[in-house]
């Protein structure tokens, strides 16, 4: 099955177009045609299945003729990370987090962090790309940037942990980890947490962790993290 994606219909649509860009593929590459029937989702949970009315190269035009929802995966994961310097590395953690099935993803501006600017349009076409890929239909949530300080004073899941690379006692997140319960796991930038923000998250009852025995990447421990997570509550 192939998954095409469009946000702005729900399970009281009838009819709808696709945008030009994926009108062009739908027609021109896939050669659909009047009656052929497509997949689609929302992004947040639907499955529709549609049937083309009018294979316009500008503006594909389909009815839908069936929708089934899908429930939000529990427990959830939400991991904030610190961007990594290049942006492909932080893209490829989006993408394969996605594929595994991540619940929601927070950028985390912190004290050694080197990129100060991000292009969220980007992230979240990596982030459809993916969710299409891998026949999900829950979209992550990916939310604006924001500083570690502010962050960590909100109000968070019980299960909440920071990776971080000191020398202090810590045991592995897979051995802290709690079926069915959402998580937080806070993973910073190529220098690491500073001292400072450390002993922050700890006053907010963030959970020292370690990610194996070797030092990870940030999208590795990313990756590492979302994969933990997800064997935990198959």
């Amino acid at each position: 099955m192939q998954l095409f994606y469009h946000p702005a219909i729900d399970e009281s649509s009838k009819n709808f177009s696709f945008p030009t860009e994926e009108s062009k593929h739908i027609v021109k590459v896939l050669r659909k045609k009047e009656g052929d029937i497509l997949h689609l989702t929302n992004g947040k949970g639907f499955l529709f299945e549609v049937k083309i009315t009018d294979p316009n190269l500008r503006k594909c035009n389909a009815e839908i003729i069936k929708s089934t929802f899908q429930a939000p995966k529990k427990p959830s994961l939400h991991i904030a990370i610190a961007p990594t310097k290049m942006n492909d590395r932080f893209e490829w953690f989006l993408e394969k987090a996605t594929e595994i099935g991540i619940s929601e993803i927070t950028p985390l501006f912190c004290k050694h962090s080197e990129r100060k600017v991000l292009k969220l349009d980007r992230m979240q076409k990596v982030l459809q790309a993916a969710m299409k890929q891998s026949l999900h239909y829950h979209m992550p949530q990916l939310n604006e940037a924001i500083s570690f300080n502010e962050f960590v004073s909100r109000k968070h899941p019980e299960q909440r942990f920071i990776a971080h690379c000191e020398e202090t006692e810590k045991k592995e997140l897979k051995a802290r980890l709690k079926p069915n319960e959402d998580t937080l796991v806070l993973i910073g930038p190529e220098g690491d947490f500073s001292a400072k923000e450390i002993a922050k998250a700890l006053e907010h009852k963030f959970i020292p962790v370690a990610l194996g025995s070797t030092r990870l990447r940030t999208e590795t421990a990313g990756m590492y993290t979302t994969a933990c997570f997800s064997i935990l509550n198959v």
